[in-house]
């Protein structure tokens, strides 16, 4: 398992299960009482199958990013960056994780989740180690290990950044590598509330669809997570997995109806439910097995 080697603990300092990730600012931990015990038990009881839809939605819409302050500080954040239509997700991600604030942008039409720095040593990025859980994007997988790094070596001024990053979590060499995780399904769900689309086309067919920068193997691995012969669409530096068929269309139903997986939340349910009974008002798909 990748993140068991021995750098990202040897500088971890023991606190209960959920060891702090390098060094709390001072001036953070004289503002936030650090973690108590119970809080961190408390955020122990987190499910594995939400963080892990999680880390699909950050891998989706959200980033980590690493700024430089007007004094060279290194600021760190997580920012999942949503329609303004999904602030009932953001707010239930705040309600589970009780960390991090929420900010509306009416006129951009936008809704942010932003995790400080000193909640992700504590208790967000903790969390992900304790369940072996990373990310999966090759954009957001080496913006974490930047953060890890940075957070590790108590890195504290933006112009000491090196030009290279020890890669703590190594991706998966193939397709079957990503569909074999443990954590995949319920972090394709989080993906899906944020790149996925349940849609009826001009031509009344019935469709699934996942978008993003192009990723073969990860896209790969959707087909076989589908279990599909679909090929997926490559093109103008998106990769995309698109499925039609009543047999894929029944496979897409049963992984979010019927799998006991981390269910769909916020704007992405209420477009699923529309899909459902388009679904079964539909002479071709009406023979699908519903919820």
């Amino acid at each position: 398992e990748p993140l068991e080697n021995g750098f990202i603990y040897s500088n971890i300092v023991e606190l209960s299960l959920l060891p702090v990730i390098g060094t709390v600012n001072s001036k953070a931990a004289n503002k936030i009482k650090l973690r108590t015990e119970e809080e961190k038990l408390e955020a122990l009881k987190i499910s594995k199958s939400f963080l892990a839809m999680l880390v699909g939605l950050i891998d989706g819409d959200g980033y980590i990013a690493i700024t430089k302050t007007p004094k060279d500080y290194i600021r760190i954040d997580l920012v999942i960056s949503l329609d303004l239509r999904d602030l009932d997700l953001l707010n239930y991600i705040h309600s589970v994780l009780k960390v991090g604030r929420i900010n509306k942008y009416p006129k951009l039409n936008l809704v942010k989740l932003t995790i400080s720095r000193t909640d992700l040593q504590t208790i967000l990025f903790p969390l992900f180690i304790y369940h072996n859980l990373y990310f999966l994007t090759e954009t957001r997988r080496a913006q974490y290990d930047k953060v890890l790094f940075i957070l590790q070596s108590n890195l504290k001024k933006y112009s000491n950044l090196p030009g290279e990053f020890l890669v703590y979590n190594n991706l998966p060499v193939t397709a079957s590598g990503y569909s074999e995780l443990d954590f995949f399904k319920n972090w394709t769900v989080g993906f899906t509330m944020t790149e996925g689309s349940f849609l009826m086309k001009n031509n009344k067919d019935i469709c699934f669809s996942l978008k993003q920068r192009t990723h073969e193997l990860l896209f790969e691995a959707f087909r076989i997570l589908f279990d599909t012969k679909v090929k997926i669409n490559n093109f103008d530096g998106y990769s995309q997995f698109m499925v039609s068929s009543i047999k894929d269309i029944q496979t897409v139903v049963n992984f979010f109806s019927f799998s006991d997986l981390h269910p769909l939340v916020g704007y992405k349910l209420t477009q699923y439910e529309v899909w459902l009974n388009q679904i079964q008002e539909h002479p071709r798909y009406k023979n699908i097995n519903l919820p």
